[in-house]
């Protein structure tokens, strides 16, 4: 499913690339074989490769509500220097033929909402022209947790070398000298229905963007849940979290939060068919039961 309506809000998945990712037990330190072989037997397909790696998504969500066109997070982005992650080294994709065949123009998008600043949700804030990095979306206010800037702009000052770091320097520093971006509080509501609520722990600023419209709910929840391994096992932290233990409790709570309340949660790495609602799992921990258009 690439596309879902909550309430009167219209959701379309964009997407720019979809692969195994890692080995599960390298992304999830903790994670016992034990544990990866119920995950391999009890998960949907698609979600774990026979070998043990982790299938994921690399996607953005358009959200049109009516009173605006929202981008929620820009994936990995073109031509970024990425020599760490060599897989995704000034990568080449089709985001932005993708984005136009979901109806959306650049210049149409009010406002970009980023969950967090690591160089996989912030890659099209941002391309290359002559050599310069200039705003994707011209005309939009991007939505960024202050605390979450304050922590790389602090730790790209301190020549912190890093993928996060070269993406604050080519995705996120053109959007502040452009005067765009807009750095709020853990409290910030966008519009009457859509607001940010804190979820420290992957990185010092993650949050997760609600969104509620006659009488539906739903959340993009970033980071946060990386995969549904976390559901099954909850405590599971991974080695891209900033502060594990923060992580660790951040998460539960949001799922046992949303566990059985019918929200559609719209997760950043969720692959094909990605939206879905969290239930309980008669063998232990939650699962994840997909969304029916």
């Amino acid at each position: 499913m690439s596309d879902i309506n909550i309430g009167n809000y219209f959701i379309k998945r964009v997407i720019e690339l979809e692969k195994p990712f890692s080995h599960a037990q390298k992304f999830f330190p903790d994670l016992t074989d034990e544990m990866l072989a119920t995950c391999q037997r009890e998960l949907p397909k698609g979600q774990i490769t026979a070998a043990g790696e982790l299938e994921m998504s690399f996607h953005a969500f358009v959200v049109k509500t009516g009173k605006h066109v929202i981008l929620f997070d820009t994936c990995c982005g073109n031509d970024k220097e990425r020599p760490e992650r060599p897989a995704f080294h000034k990568l080449k994709t089709n985001f932005m033929p993708a984005l136009a065949a979901a109806n959306v123009k650049p210049e149409e998008v009010d406002f970009v909402m980023c969950t967090h600043l690591h160089w996989d949700h912030v890659g099209w804030n941002t391309y290359l022209e002559d050599g310069t990095w200039k705003p994707t979306f011209p005309n939009a206010k991007y939505i960024m947790s202050k605390t979450e800037y304050d922590f790389w702009d602090n730790a790209y000052r301190t020549g912190v070398k890093s993928p996060h770091t070269q993406a604050f320097e080519d995705s996120v520093q053109p959007i502040e000298r452009a005067k765009q971006a807009v750095l709020v509080s853990d409290d910030y509501e966008l519009e009457n229905g859509i607001w940010v609520e804190p979820c420290h722990g992957h990185t010092p600023g993650t949050f997760v963007i609600n969104m509620q419209s006659n009488g539906q709910r739903g959340v993009v929840t970033g980071d946060v849940i990386h995969h549904q391994i976390q559901l099954r096992y909850p405590s599971m932290s991974t080695s891209a979290d900033d502060d594990k233990d923060a992580a660790r409790v951040s998460r539960t709570a949001l799922i046992e939060k949303l566990a059985g309340s019918g929200t559609i949660l719209l997760p950043g790495h969720f692959p094909t068919p990605t939206f879905g609602t969290i239930e309980d799992n008669a063998t232990g921990g939650f699962k994840y039961k997909y969304a029916e258009k």
